[in-house]
């Protein structure tokens, strides 16, 4: 029986082992370095609380990765508890579990998320109604006015993330609300950072999509297949009752009931290579070193460590110097649960005493380091041990590994946090009533650095026949979940059919069709 190596147990390992499994007779073997399956799509678990790391919305235009899902965690055949509580219809699936009795169930969730600048919630994206002028002043609208139409005469060339979101919206909006955030995510300037980034992730997204938006919005049906809305638009989306690492715990154990391997805090640390091919893996687990083979690898580790660790063949100083200068950005989420929020809830939606609805917040705040918050209630009121009587919030803080940031001792972190979550106005510090947080390594590929010369390190590696690079961190791309997996997918239908080409893999989440039609 052959074998396939599978470095990391993400979302793209656990999809790969998957499929290996569903369509072929290879053996896969999943070699994950942390205690921990989901990689960023993990949930971390505090005294009963659940926090999803970097918030997940499971939502995709692919039918293939929608119907995968709902395979894995049925869809809710019952309400669930928030929707008991405040009389609210979902969408329901005849004969699907109920959420208040079983655990393996998806729920549709209604996708809130709104920038918070200078003390007052704008939509996002930014939707054109009378609150957000209203919030913005006349001066600012006026601005964002006439800057908006100077975008659509002058066009920047699009060679930098900054000139990108300029010719979407205009210079004062994006002053307002994407330059501060973007540089809190990534350490750096927008205009130091590639627009592939922004074409990857807000693809097709401007004032001209959510002007579409609004006069198309009455006539569409509500109904979560929504492949020719943008991806930021989207008004639902389904979710796993106990978060994102539910899902990937559920699929990690039908792995092994299949017979598949995952081999826990076991670290890949070499790559061995043997008549232009990979042969092998070194591996250190327990503090011990050992080699395995196999016929196939997977590999969603970092490009800079995959290409640091190959041994037996000669990599040209071109690549290495590429792959090593490739940059990320890590990631600390701070946990803070309340007795109750400061800020209230001022938009049509019912919620459980008048919380805001938001999933996410993004703080374009000026003077606090934080750069977005999550409300864990309102992705599932089963995130949350006491969801009437407390609230859990997510801070969420983009680092450098090693930098102050990271390296600050936990308590004066976490007081730090409070602090911040005081000054903005979303709590009272008498409100708070304990805190933790968790740390995320290479938890974003960042564009800039050596980025531009990526293709460099692709096809040195595509030369190796049986090496499927999978993954966000695997192909040094912003990815979505969904994207991850359909990376892991088109490597096994690959190996499934003996194709040896890699571009099906490398194109997704490139094509722009991808995002914006069927």
């Amino acid at each position: 029986m052959k074998t396939a190596i599978i470095a990391g147990a993400g979302p793209a390992g656990l999809t790969a082992a998957w499929e290996l499994l569903r369509q072929t007779d290879i053996h896969p073997v999943i070699l994950e370095e942390t205690d921990v399956v989901g990689g960023i799509s993990q949930t971390v678990r505090y005294k009963g609380n659940r926090m999803d790391i970097g918030g997940h919305r499971f939502f995709s235009k692919n039918e293939e990765v929608m119907r995968w899902w709902k395979e894995m965690m049925p869809m809710q055949g019952a309400p669930a508890m928030d929707d008991i509580l405040l009389e609210k219809e979902k969408p329901l699936l005849d004969g699907g579990p109920d959420p208040e009795k079983e655990d393996r169930v998806m729920l549709v969730r209604e996708r809130v998320s709104r920038i918070f600048f200078l003390q007052t919630f704008f939509d996002y994206p930014i939707s054109i109604k009378w609150s957000t002028f209203a919030g913005m002043g006349l001066k600012n609208t006026l601005r964002a006015g006439f800057g908006y139409m100077a975008s659509l005469v002058h066009k920047l060339p699009e060679t930098s993330l900054e000139n990108f979101y300029i010719n979407r919206f205009g210079r004062p909006l994006y002053e307002m609300f994407f330059e501060d955030y973007t540089e809190k995510v990534w350490g750096v300037h927008p205009s130091k950072i590639g627009a592939d980034w922004g074409s990857q992730r807000v693809k097709g997204l401007s004032i001209l999509s959510v002007l579409k938006d609004v006069f198309t919005r009455p006539f569409r049906s509500g109904e979560l297949d929504q492949k020719k809305v943008e991806t930021s638009l989207i008004e639902q989306f389904i979710y796993p009752k106990y978060g994102p690492g539910q899902l990937w715990e559920t699929v990690a154990d039908e792995i092994r009931r299949r017979g598949g391997e995952i081999l826990m805090n076991t670290k890949v640390t070499g790559v061995w290579t043997e008549n232009g091919r990979i042969s092998g893996v070194e591996v250190r687990s327990e503090g011990q070193t050992r080699r395995m083979e196999g016929d196939y690898f997977l590999s969603s580790m970092p490009l800079k460590e995959l290409v640091s660790g190959l041994r037996g063949c000669e990599v040209p100083e071109s690549v290495k110097q590429v792959a090593d200068g490739l940059p990320y950005r890590d990631f600390i989420t701070a946990g803070i649960l309340a007795r109750k929020l400061k800020i209230r809830n001022t938009t049509p939606a019912r919620t459980w005493d008048n919380r805001v609805p938001d999933t996410w917040i993004y703080v374009q705040e000026r003077g606090v380091k934080v750069g977005r918050l999550q409300i864990f209630n309102n992705w599932s009121p089963y995130m949350v041990a006491d969801y009437k009587d407390t609230v859990f919030v997510g801070m969420e803080y983009f680092c450098d590994e090693g930098d102050v940031l990271w390296n600050m001792d936990r308590e004066a972190f976490l007081q730090m946090a409070v602090d911040e979550l005081v000054k903005i106005g979303v709590v009272e510090k008498g409100d708070v009533l304990d805190t933790t947080c968790a740390k995320i390594r290479k938890a974003y590929p960042a564009y800039f650095g050596t980025y531009s010369r990526l293709d460099e390190v692709r096809v040195f590696l595509d030369g190796f026949p049986n090496l499927f690079c999978i993954g966000r961190n695997g192909q040094h791309r912003y990815n979505n979940m969904d994207h991850s997996m359909l990376t892991a997918m088109e490597a096994v239908r690959n190996i499934a059919s003996g194709i040896s080409s890699k571009e099906n893999v490398w194109s997704v989440n490139t094509e722009e069709s991808y995002h914006e039609s069927k």
